[in-house]
């Protein structure tokens, strides 16, 4: 490897450490908390259950009282689901339904699949085991206990989670804001005619998609022009109020190339070179406040430096804890003789096998190919694989959520 090149756990932990995590708070429904970051730990102010119920529909008894199959007891009573419970007097079984209150004196509950209803009676044709069918309270959480650590990234079962304990709000950190422009003058927008040397835009609606999928607030600058000036001037604009300046493209050394010179002028750059393949080029640097991240242009290089390296860099921003994907231990599918000496990240997906087989396109330019993958296989440098070796895979469950 190039001695010029950082590593790509290098430049990713250079990047993790330039991260500012918002300090605002905003107090939100808990009904809309869902992808956002709680800023405070959340502890719960009741049992969950509240109160001892049933598992199921059935009869609450004593389990003294049915000393044999086939004992008859007189129901007493009837407790639906949010109703009132009586005690239970000896001898006696109530009618009971799932989530009802379980009656004191109560000790089991037989689902009804195991009782015959007879009149005013019910026949109990099992045995009850002391406790059967019984949710005790707090079983599951105790009043004042950490549900919810600060850091955490809220998802429906979070959400759900708060709900539960009748949290009826939740205190999470302020979106992140991200200002972000395309340059070149070759870039035509989808709906327009497509002259001789022009492309579409392909990168403005793939970033702008991954940066509301993490829920911050986008900005979009559109098409800046290939001007020096007009650049500074996107530069600026894009610095005021907000957390992080994304371009992709524009940040090389050609005559045409002025994000670096308008992001020198207008505060500090970094041109990093990554040992990691595709993606290498990737610039960093700060604009009047704001974090400059300057991203690769081709499509498919800046749509993986996005999930391996701005991604995590938004989630310290944002104030979550844990950055680090979950990756999967895999068999390959496929043959690699030939590696690269950067790390690669392959664009791979998981057949009905349980296998990784490849993309046959490899290419920075073949964005149909992170269509096709459902994750990425993440090859050291200088390692061949053979078919059947063990990988590591991580899955778009991860890098895209």
């Amino acid at each position: 490897m190039n001695a010029s090149m950082l590593s790509f756990d290098e430049a990713l932990a250079a990047l993790l450490g330039h991260a500012r995590p918002v300090r605002e708070v905003d107090q939100v429904d808990t009904m809309v908390a869902n992808g956002r970051v709680l800023a405070v730990a959340q502890h719960s102010p009741i049992d969950q259950p509240p109160m001892d119920n049933s598992a199921m529909d059935g009869y609450a008894l004593r389990v003294a009282d049915v000393a044999a199959a086939g004992t008859r007891l007189p129901v007493s009573q009837r407790i639906p689901a949010g109703g009132t419970a009586h005690a239970l007097a000896a001898g006696t079984a109530a009618r009971i339904f799932t989530g009802a209150p379980l009656p004191a004196g109560a000790d089991a509950v037989v689902m009804q699949e195991f009782c015959e209803h007879d009149g005013e009676s019910v026949i109990v044709n099992r045995v009850p085991r002391l406790g059967e069918a019984v949710r005790r309270a707090g079983e599951d959480i105790r009043a004042g206990a950490a549900i919810l650590p600060a850091g955490t990234r809220l998802r429906p079962q979070e959400v759900a989670l708060a709900a539960s304990v009748g949290l009826a709000q939740l205190p999470v950190f302020r979106r992140v804001r991200v200002a972000m422009f395309s340059t070149g003058s070759e870039l035509v927008m989808p709906g327009e005619p497509l002259p001789p040397g022009g492309i579409y835009n392909s990168n403005r609606f793939m970033l702008h998609a991954l940066l509301a999928g993490m829920g911050c607030e986008v900005t979009d600058f559109g098409i800046v022009p290939d001007r020096l000036d007009a650049t500074r001037d996107a530069l600026r604009a894009a610095a005021e109020g907000h957390d992080l300046i994304l371009t992709s493209g524009g940040v090389s050394m050609g005559e045409e190339d002025h994000v670096k010179p308008a992001v020198e002028a207008e505060g500090s750059l970094d041109m990093w070179k990554i040992a990691m393949k595709p993606g290498k080029p990737l610039a960093y640097g700060r604009v009047r406040g704001a974090a400059f991240i300057g991203l690769p242009g081709n499509p498919v290089s800046s749509f993986v430096t996005f999930l391996l390296m701005v991604r995590p860099f938004l989630l310290a921003t944002q104030g979550v804890a844990e950055t680090v994907p979950l990756a999967l231990s895999l068999r390959a599918a496929f043959d690699w003789p030939k590696p690269d000496r950067r790390r690669e990240f392959l664009r791979a997906r998981v057949n009905a096998a349980g296998e990784v087989e490849l993309f046959s396109n490899q290419g920075a330019a073949a964005l149909g190919s992170t269509v096709w993958a459902n994750g990425l296989v993440d090859v050291p440098a200088d390692t061949p694989i053979r078919q059947g070796d063990t990988v590591r895979f991580l899955p778009y469950g991860e890098l895209l959520a």
